[in-house]
C-alpha cells in the first residue's frame, strides 16, 4: 500500500464527507493505493454515525473511536498502531489542510528520502491571537532543539512507516513528533509551504492555554531525551554540586571561627550565623538530589524497553 492517511478528529461531523470525498478525488487522480485512518478522539456530536456511514460507501475508510475524549497525541498514537502504507500522512480533519499537498508529500519521503516532512502554513488565516504566540513557540523550540522547522504546530505531515512504527507519543507530544523522530535516528527532516485555509465548519478546538502546555512539553521532552536512561547524570550532578557549595560554606564558617578563637578575636556562635542554615539547607538538598538520582538510575534498569535499540540494518 502506497500511503495510509491518519485523521484525528473531535466533533468535525459536518466536514468529513467533504474531507474524505477530497482525499480520495485526489488519491484516485494519482493512482495511488490507499486507506484513510479516522481516529474519533469522544466526539460528542454524531460524528462517528457520519465515520460508519463512509465506511459503507468507501472501503478504505478505518474508523476508530475513543470512549472519551484522550487528546491529540493518543488519537495520533492509536491510528500509527494500524497504518500499513509506505508513507503515512497526517492532517487535521477540519478541511484547513489542503489534500492537495499529499502527491507531492509522498513525492519527497519516496523519491527524495526524507524520513519526515512537515507542513509550514506560510500564509495563515488565523487570528493575531494564535499566530504571534504560534510564532514566539517555533522560535523557541528551533532554539531548544536545533530542528530548523517553521510550523511544529501543523497537523500536515509525511512519514515513513519506520518513522511512526518506532516513536511513542503520549501527553500533547504531537507537537514534538520532529524531536521525537530526530531522537529515535530519523534525521533527514524537511519541510514543504502548504496552503493553509480558513475554517469552514466548527471552531478550534484549542485554545491559549496550548502554548503554555507546549513550552512545558518542551521541556519533558528535551529532559527525557537527555537524562531519560541516564538520570544520575542529572540529579548526581546537581546533587554533588549543591553538598560541595554547602560543605564548603560550612567548613569556612567553622575555620573562621576557630582562627578568631586562636588569635583571641571576636567571633560570633556559628549556630548564630544565617549563612550556616543555607549552607545545612543546600547540603542536605544535595543529598536528596543524589538519592533522587539513584531512585531513578534504579527504575531506569528495571525499565522494559531499557535495551531497546532501533536497528536499521542487519547483515547477519
Amino acid at each position: 500500500m502506497d500511503i495510509s492517511v491518519v485523521v484525528p478528529l473531535f466533533n468535525e461531523e459536518e466536514s468529513l464527507p467533504e474531507l474524505v470525498d477530497w482525499i480520495n478525488r485526489v488519491m484516485t487522480e494519482h493512482s495511488f493505493t490507499f486507506e484513510v485512518v479516522l481516529v474519533d478522539d469522544g466526539s460528542n456530536d454524531s460524528s462517528w454515525d457520519v465515520i460508519k456511514d463512509l465506511k459503507g460507501k468507501f472501503p478504505f475508510i478505518h474508523g476508530i473511536k475513543f470512549r472519551r475524549n484522550y487528546g491529540k497525541s493518543a488519537a495520533l498514537h492509536t491510528g500509527f498502531q494500524v497504518v500499513k502504507g509506505d508513507v503515512v500522512i497526517t492532517m487535521d480533519a477540519d478541511l484547513q489542510d489542503s489534500p492537495d499537498e499529499i502527491p507531492e508529500l509522498y513525492r519527497m519521503v519516496k523519491k527524495e528520502g526524507f524520513h519526515l516532512v512537515s507542513g509550514w502554513k506560510k500564509k495563515r488565516y488565523d487570528p493575531i491571537s494564535k499566530t504571534i504566540p504560534s510564532k514566539l513557540f517555533n522560535r523557541t523550540v528551533r532554539l531548544f532543539t536545533g530542528i530548523k522547522l517553521h510550523d511544529f504546530n501543523c497537523g500536515l505531515k509525511a512519514y515513513k512507516r519506520e518513522v511512526v512504527k518506532s516513536i511513542e507519543i503520549f501527553g500533547e507530544m504531537h507537537r514534538y513528533i520532529p524531536v521525537l523522530a530526530k531522537q529515535a535516528g530519523f534525521k533527514r527532516i524537511g519541510e514543504k509551504v502548504v496552503q493553509h485555509q480558513e475554517r469552514k465548519y466548527g471552531i478550534t478546538k484549542f485554545g491559549l492555554e496550548r502554548f503554555v502546555n507546549g513550552f512545558l512539553d518542551l521541556f519533558t521532552v528535551i529532559f527525557v531525551s537527555r537524562f531519560g536512561k541516564k538520570p544520575m547524570h542529572l540529579f548526581g550532578t546537581l546533587g554533588t554540586l549543591m553538598f560541595l557549595i554547602g560543605g564548603g560554606m560550612s567548613i569556612w564558617i567553622v575555620a573562621s571561627k576557630l582562627y578568631a578563637q586562636f588569635h583571641r578575636l571576636p567571633y560570633r556562635m556559628v549556630t548564630d550565623q544565617p549563612l550556616f542554615y543555607i549552607a545545612l539547607v543546600m547540603a542536605i538538598i544535595g543529598v536528596q538530589l543524589f538519592m533522587a538520582g539513584f531512585l531513578g538510575e534504579l527504575v531506569s534498569r528495571s525499565s522494559a524497553d531499557r535495551n531497546h535499540y532501533l536497528i536499521e540494518e542487519d547483515t547477519e
